[in-house]
């Protein structure tokens, strides 16, 4: 576009084309703004002078961030067709960087469960397989972007929301350090520090381009450390120790295949000059879950108390959203401080690990893309889930403290259906494991294999 070989008007009708032939069968991009006012603002975006880096490029925005002028439903028939006044930060820092925002892409009500499925825009499917999940929360996202309909994306990430609908589509995301993408404007901002918004894009160059315009330069006085842009990546990744935790010695139930297929992606690691070595956990996966769960509970019941406080509104919460505000409403201060304690000691015992390896790997799943008509997986492997988020317990190491942690495509199992492989590193590491994760692209080029959607 900058050098004139595709116009923003051109790149607007091939999105509006691709959108028209395989968004009905998936399901990815909601609140679809009107075609022709798109192709408007493209045909502006030619005439104008270059506003950013991503001048004329065509975005949906995740349906839990505010766009402004379209709807932010939050999968919730309680704020369905509620118009936002105004853009969340990270929207706002989009449009400054000239992208064009199409409309809104599906997730879960209010975020919660990692499967996109929710009463008002209804389920999102997988397009290796149109009768599979294709994660979340961040699912249609994923799914846009591995269906052609986008080329970046953004999205957010608590439990692994920006991590398992990568791995789930074959696609990269990203769940940056925190702190570094700003999060809403309002409401508190020193004690529920888990969830973050980051980048999505079929390729590490594109997630960090966008992970850039994400994080503009911090103003206001925000607690936490600035960063520095990530800038181009050189895919050098010479010298990196990563270490493989696999299912966290034997703690986490997997489904047949999925260590495989993660090992056979951590042999690219070898040839692109890493050390790789399986050393055991390096913290009691008790422990983290406990911690975990609390502090999960807590924050959603700070943002959920309102709605439930409310007989009008309560009936709009799904069960599992319920479930977490009464265990949230439930702790004592005393309670959240034990949890928080916990989590201080996985992070010391987090930068002992560290002094021995540069990145940690784990798959961004324990289950391969199940069956799109279920709520949550109830077993892994002849093991009973106890929670509606047990089956996706191996991405809290990294939540937990706030990690940065790119997931990459890590091939195909038996069924056809991708699964990917969380890299994670210190905070402030973003840099670094973009630069890994690109490494592995070029050797790799999985987003290659496209889907057969129809």
């Amino acid at each position: 576009m900058r050098d004139g070989r595709l116009s923003c008007e051109a790149l607007m009708e091939a999105m509006l084309d691709r959108t028209a032939a395989v968004n009905g069968a998936l399901n990815a991009v909601v609140s679809m703004r009107d075609a022709q006012e798109l192709l408007a603002e493209a045909r502006e975006a030619d005439r104008s002078e270059p506003a950013g880096p991503l001048h004329g490029v065509p975005i949906a925005i995740k349906d839990l961030a505010d766009a402004k002028g379209l709807p932010t439903s939050q999968g919730s028939p309680a704020f369905a067709g509620r118009i936002a006044a105004a853009d969340s930060p990270h929207v706002a820092a989009l449009r400054q960087a000239g992208a064009i925002v199409i409309g809104k892409t599906n997730t879960p009500e209010f975020g919660l469960g990692s499967h996109t499925y929710n009463p008002v825009h209804g389920v999102t499917a997988n397009p290796y397989d149109l009768s599979r999940s294709c994660g979340g929360s961040s699912g249609g996202a994923a799914v846009a972007l591995a269906a052609g309909m986008l080329s970046i994306a953004d999205g957010s990430d608590m439990m692994g929301s920006l991590r398992n609908p990568a791995g789930w589509n074959n696609v990269y995301g990203m769940r940056p350090s925190w702190g570094r993408v700003p999060g809403g404007a309002d409401g508190d901002v020193f004690l529920h520090r888990l969830s973050t918004n980051g980048p999505m894009a079929r390729c590490p160059v594109d997630l960090a381009l966008l992970l850039d315009v994400m994080s503009p330069p911090r103003t206001g006085g925000l607690p936490g450390p600035a960063f520095a842009p990530v800038g181009a990546l050189d895919g050098d990744a010479a010298g990196l120790r990563v270490a493989w935790l696999a299912d966290w010695d034997a703690a986490l139930p997997m489904e047949d295949g999925i260590l495989s297929v993660c090992e056979a992606a951590l042999d690219v690691f070898g040839r692109i000059g890493c050390a790789v070595d399986r050393p055991g956990a390096p913290f009691s996966r008790d422990a983290l879950w406990y911690a975990w769960t609390a502090l999960r509970s807590w924050s959603i019941a700070a943002d959920l108390s309102e709605m439930y406080e409310d007989d009008a509104l309560r009936g709009h919460l799904k069960p599992e959203a319920i479930w977490e505000v009464e265990r949230g409403r439930a702790l004592s201060a005393l309670d959240v401080h034990a949890a928080s304690c916990v989590r201080s000691d996985w992070l010391r015992a987090a930068d002992a690990f560290f002094g021995n390896f540069d990145v940690l790997a784990l798959p961004t799943a324990q289950v391969w893309p199940f069956d799109k008509t279920l709520d949550w997986p109830k077993s892994i492997a002849g093991t009973s889930m106890d929670t509606y988020h047990r089956w996706m317990e191996v991405v809290i190491p990294a939540s937990l403290l706030g990690l940065p942690a790119v997931a990459v495509p890590a091939g195909f199992g038996a069924q056809g259906l991708p699964m990917g492989l969380q890299l994670i590193g210190r905070h402030g590491d973003d840099a670094m494991l973009l630069n890994l994760a690109e490494a592995y692209h070029r050797e790799t080029r999985w987003p290659g294999a496209r889907p057969p959607v129809p």
